[in-house]
Order: structure tokens, then C-alpha cells, then sequence
């Protein structure tokens, strides 16, 4: 059974920088595209950045400059590193994997930005 787990959120001050991880199992390999996408309280789910196995990557405009997705397949990690955090981005962050043509989700982590 494949299965996607988040970590790295928690509280911070507004300019500081985050490394979120997603641990994939049994293998990142498992998944072909993999991507984060947020969920800020009150609102929809958006798409945050994207990753395929041969590491073309793809940032939403919204973020673009700030944020930076990555994956280490010998760690079967991938990674979004964000940078000059703003309380807007405050959110619960979700992982997810494309597997056999259907997407798989974490369970989430929580990023908090204060002003």
C-alpha cells in the first residue's frame, strides 16, 4: 500500500524560511508526478508546485520566487522549501503522489505564519 506523509510545519515568524518533506512508501518510485498543494482555513485547496520523476518542475505564479519543490528519490523524500514566509501562507499543506493513474494524499502538515 503506497502512502504519502508530511512534516516540517509549525509556527513562524513572518520572513523566516520552511522546509516541508514528504515522505513517500514504499518508494517515491511508487509515484510518477508528485506535488503539494494548500489548504488555508475557510478556503478552497489550491495547487502549490509540482514535481515529475525526471525533476521538471512547475511553481504556481502565486508563490513563484519564493517557493521551490524538490525530490531526493534515494531518500524517497521530495521537499518544498519556502522562503520569505508570509502570514498568507499560512495553511495545512498536503503532499500527493500520482499512482497508477490516481492520486494519493497525505494527511497534512500545519504551517502558521505570524506577522
Amino acid at each position: 500500500q503506497v502512502q504519502l506523509v508530511e512534516s516540517g510545519g509549525g509556527l513562524v515568524q513572518a520572513g523566516e524560511s520552511l522546509r516541508l518533506s514528504c515522505a513517500a512508501s514504499p518508494s517515491s518510485a511508487s509515484f510518477n508526478t508528485m506535488a503539494w498543494h494548500r489548504q488555508a482555513p475557510g478556503k478552497d485547496r489550491v495547487y502549490v508546485a509540482a514535481i515529475t520523476t525526471d525533476d521538471l518542475t512547475n511553481i504556481d505564479d502565486s508563490v513563484k520566487g519564493r517557493f521551490a519543490i524538490s525530490r531526493d528519490n534515494a531518500k524517497n523524500t521530495m521537499y518544498l522549501q519556502i522562503d520569505s514566509l508570509k502570514p498568507e501562507d499560512s495553511a495545512v499543506y498536503y503532499c500527493g503522489g500520482l499512482h497508477n493513474h490516481h492520486w494519493v494524499w497525505g494527511q497534512g502538515t500545519q504551517v502558521t505564519v505570524s506577522s
